[in-house]
Order: structure tokens, then C-alpha cells, then sequence
């Protein structure tokens, strides 16, 4: 039996992957900036910050690090309405990646606070700063630079993990390929399709990323 290849849908169903597409780079760049801004305040307070916040931090972590990405996003679009809070399949979605990404970035970051030789600490003590003033303005920044490498490969791990925002019917790309198959009946093409896209997005995120790392930490470049 031999199978004909038909891509004669692209012309047809071309808007549909277009907006598939810039669904998932939303999702991406709204669940990468905000998710490492809670990564990064997370890492603080679980290496400097009060010895109250510490269990409150680790528990979140260690919930999301050990549950699937999926069973959260369903949490959130199909759980929580239960207690009166609804929001929409984008908005879930964007909320899923920012938890989740949350806390795998904040133990990369962490490691990278870790790293940090002591004498750092102690040098912004002797300027007067506050624990918060130290980390801000002495070990950020070094510690970003160290983990940077890590990060960025989670940045693109959680891009392509939102293939499942599809499943709460949210209009990302994985959402356009099952949508022109269900109507193409082309599932081969259009999944071929999809796969060469995503490819294509994570190596640009990836260029992105080394090329951002370039130019925050320019006296070391990070690829």
C-alpha cells in the first residue's frame, strides 16, 4: 500500500497554524518573563529569606515538581472553577506555565545562589545592605549568569510542554494540527507540520536566549 503525500491543505488551513503559532509564543514569552520573575523571588526566599517562608516555598515546589504539567492545568481550567474562580482556556493556560516553570526555575536560580562564594555575601553586609539590597544588587546577577545555560533549556522545555493547553482548548499550534486533521483528514501531514514547527520555534528560542545571555552577561557568553 503506498501513501500519497498531500500538503495541498497548507493553502486552506494556513491561517489556522498562523494563529496556532503566535497562541504558543504568548503562552511562551508570558509564561517565561513572569515564571522566572517567581523563580527568582522563590530562590531568594528559600536561600535568604524569613525561616517562615521557607516551608511555604519548598511545599509549592515540591508539589509542582512532583505532579504532571497536565494534572495542574486541569487543577486550575476544571478545578478551580468549583470554588467560584473561573478564567478562560488562554488565561489557564498562562497561569499553568508561570506555576510551573516557577518552580523548576527557582531550584536552577537557587543553585546558582548556592554557588556563590561567601565572600560576596559578606562583602555587601559591610556596605550596610539588607539581606534583600545583597542579593539584589551583588548575587543576582552572577547567579543568573551561572545558571543561565540551565534556565534557557527550561524556558524551551516548558515551550514545548504546551502542547497539552490544546486538551483545555486552548488555540495553540498542537490545537490547529488536530483541528485540520479532524477536518484534512491528513493527520500524517498535519502533524508533520507541527513537528517541524515546534523544531523550528525551540531552536529560535534557544538563539534567543544564548543571544539575550550575550548581551546581560557580556563579559561571559553563555551557549
Amino acid at each position: 500500500m503506498r501513501y500519497h503525500f498531500d500538503f495541498g491543505w497548507i493553502a486552506e488551513y494556513y491561517p489556522v497554524l498562523i494563529k496556532g503559532v503566535l497562541i504558543t509564543i504568548e503562552l511562551t514569552l508570558v509564561g517565561a518573563v513572569v515564571g522566572i520573575a517567581l523563580g527568582i523571588s522563590c530562590a531568594w526566599a528559600r536561600a535568604l529569606g524569613p525561616g517562615w517562608l521557607k516551608p511555604v516555598v519548598a511545599t509549592y515546589i515540591e508539589l509542582i515538581r512532583n505532579t504532571p504539567f497536565l494534572i495542574q492545568l486541569f487543577f486550575i481550567f476544571f478545578g478551580l472553577p468549583g470554588i467560584g474562580i473561573h478564567m478562560s482556556e488562554i488565561t489557564a493556560a498562562n497561569l499553568a506555565m508561570v506555576v510551573n516553570l516557577g518552580a523548576y526555575s527557582c531550584e536552577i536560580i537557587r543553585a546558582g545562589i548556592q554557588a556563590t562564594p561567601r565572600g560576596q555575601f559578606e562583602a555587601g553586609a559591610s556596605l550596610a545592605m539588607t539581606p534583600f539590597e545583597t542579593f539584589r544588587h551583588v548575587i543576582l546577577v552572577p547567579s543568573l549568569q551561572r545558571i543561565w545555560p540551565a534556565l534557557s533549556s527550561q524556558v524551551v522545555i516548558v515551550m514545548l510542554g504546551s502542547a497539552v493547553v490544546s486538551q483545555v482548548a486552548a488555540e495553540d499550534l498542537t490545537f490547529a494540527a488536530n483541528f485540520i486533521q479532524s477536518r484534512s483528514f491528513r493527520a500524517f501531514e498535519a502533524y508533520f507540520v507541527s513537528t517541524a514547527i515546534y523544531l523550528l520555534l525551540a531552536i529560535i528560542l534557544r538563539q534567543l536566549l544564548a543571544a539575550a545571555g550575550s548581551l546581560i552577561f557580556p563579559r561571559r557568553v553563555r551557549r
